[in-house]
């Protein structure tokens, strides 16, 4: 059953926000989206064993914030949603009319209503900031078409005694969701979906900033 929205994803809402606020307020529009689509176009590089730059897919950017990786995906059919985006819009660095392959819809992951639509789903900066975790994750892989990717990029925990007093006390605050990669791997493993790979992209004192590539296996 969907829960309602808990006061630590409505405060994280607020805070991320204002995140954005605050990191894109000095940043030019045009040289910060030419530096992320370069961020993104890198970062695929990172999975091309998997998924070659894709060309003529469906594709859904979940949590795109206002410079997903929807900037990179020109020649695909891709759906973006995020709760935020109606506050994104007022970014001079949101530019929906730009990028004329995508479709916006400002509704959270746990709204989304779709059934094996899409080639791929990117799920990237946003699976740890949810209201919901477990309903998203069902909603993510129903959407997938069967032999369809699944691609998460997250912030992991890397001990766990911090992690539980990260659950625990409200040590980031910006994130309601605080796991380890085994226990992200679990929830697709759990969901018929197949790990292809875990990428550790990143390396931090308390987080590894892990990529999830997982396969959604055909219905027996």
């Amino acid at each position: 059953m969907k829960q309602s929205p808990t006061w630590k994803w409505k405060l994280a809402q607020t805070l991320e926000y204002r995140w954005w606020q605050r990191y894109l307020q000095k940043k030019n529009a045009e040289e910060y989206l030419q530096w992320k689509e370069a961020y993104w176009l890198d970062l695929l590089q990172s999975v091309s064993k998997h998924i070659s730059l894709p060309e003529g897919k469906v594709i859904l950017d979940a949590g795109c914030g206002p410079a997903g990786i929807f900037i990179a995906l020109k020649g695909n059919s891709v759906d973006a949603i995020d709760p935020l985006l109606h506050k994104y819009s007022q970014f001079p660095h949101f530019q929906p009319q730009r990028f004329s392959w995508t479709n916006f819809k400002t509704i959270p992951i746990e709204s989304l209503d779709e059934t094996e639509k899409y080639d791929i789903i990117f799920c990237m900066n946003a699976i740890n900031h949810v209201n919901d975790i477990d309903v998203c994750y069902d909603h993510l892989v129903r959407a997938v078409k069967p032999d369809g990717l699944i691609v998460i990029s997250t912030d992991a925990h890397k001990y766990s005694f911090l992690k539980k007093i990260f659950r625990a006390l409200p040590g980031d605050m910006l994130h309601p969701v605080q796991m380890d990669i085994r226990e992200y791997d679990q929830l697709l493993t759990g969901r018929n979906i197949s790990i292809l790979e875990n990428i550790r992209y990143k390396s931090e004192r308390i987080f590894d900033y892990y990529i999830t590539v997982g396969r959604k296996n055909p219905a027996v």
